[in-house]
């Protein structure tokens, strides 16, 4: 029997668990922290162009999840956790290849990326519980 959409979308039907709460914020607080990053870094703490960068843009597909992640939507959890694969790339490269304040920057963002994948990794973990295999 496939699980219903109710099933992996409510979060007002069972109340979340302490853990499940302290998971949360951490996964909100990482994105919301990702996206104020990325903010930061494009338009005044290292730009590519004087007065900001239109690469500040590149926040836009993190806003999205947001308002899921704050609602207990299972289905963005685990979108999220992909998502942010393409941020850790990037703080990765550009970890590698700027200096200066760019470097440092990408390295926080490679930490950011690994914090929110972790926490969206346990909140699906701790949401579907344990499951039995099937013979």
């Amino acid at each position: 029997m496939m699980p219903s959409a109710m099933d992996t979308t409510a979060s007002a039907a069972t109340p979340a668990s302490p853990e499940l709460r302290r998971i949360r914020a951490l996964a909100v607080g990482g994105l919301v922290a990702l996206i104020a990053l990325g903010l930061a870094w494009e338009l005044w703490l290292a730009p590519l162009r004087p007065g900001g960068s239109l690469w500040a843009l590149k926040v836009l597909p993190l806003c999205v999840p947001l308002a899921g992640l704050l609602r207990h939507r299972l289905y963005t959890y685990r979108w999220v956790s992909l998502l942010v694969w393409l941020y850790f790339t990037e703080g990765v490269v550009r970890g590698w290849s700027d200096r200066g304040t760019s470097q440092v920057l990408a390295l926080l963002e490679v930490v950011l990326c690994l914090l929110l994948f972790t926490a969206c990794a346990m909140h699906v973990r701790l949401r579907l519980g344990p499951r039995k295999k099937r013979p």
